[in-house]
């Protein structure tokens, strides 16, 4: 159970999330598997936070400190796709910033078509029964698509945010 987390991980972002989504199906596993798959859920191999800022400087365009009164390179978490970083706006206000992973899009639209390649394989030779690997595949792929687009995410927190604006037990971060 341990090599497969570690295969998972090694072989990228899109495999930690596959994994991810298969420690949720516990029908599907073995109970060791699956425990250990969860891992992945909150357990993921940070990258530098030297990188991270790079690609604040890459997007903005400037120093980090010019974009942030503080920026801490040590990351508070990371995920499969993105890492978040605790900061301070020049304003004052302190904020996290959700960094994606170098390189990721190309990375996963590479290893989703190798997926789907699979995928299909397996339909025209394999005997299975009730299980649809292409049909997996397209909704895996558009599910992660969406979520490596994080103005798909600005999106969804602006609607929430107007949703519950009425409601005060309900907060949501505000979007910079």
């Amino acid at each position: 159970a341990v090599r497969i987390r570690c295969a998972l991980e090694e072989l990228g972002p899109i495999y930690v999330k596959f994994g991810q989504i298969l420690s949720t199906r516990q029908d599907l596993l073995p109970d060791d598997i699956a425990l250990e798959l969860a891992r992945l859920q909150d357990d993921v191999p940070p990258f530098p936070g030297s990188i991270a800022t790079a690609q604040i400087e890459a997007a903005f365009g400037k120093p980090v400190t010019e974009v942030f009164r503080d920026f801490d390179e040590t990351p508070l978490a990371s995920a499969s796709i993105a890492q978040v970083h605790a900061a301070t706006l020049q304003s004052g206000e302190s904020v996290v910033v959700k960094v994606i992973h170098e390189g990721v899009e190309d990375v996963v639209k590479a290893d989703l078509e190798l997926m789907m390649q699979l995928a299909q394989a397996l339909e025209e030779h394999g005997n299975l029964p009730g299980i649809r690997p292409v049909q997996v595949v397209e909704e895996f792929q558009h599910t992660l698509l969406r979520e490596i687009n994080f103005q798909n995410e600005l999106h969804n927190l602006e609607r929430f945010n107007r949703n519950f604006a009425d409601d005060p037990t309900v907060r949501f971060p505000t979007p910079f």
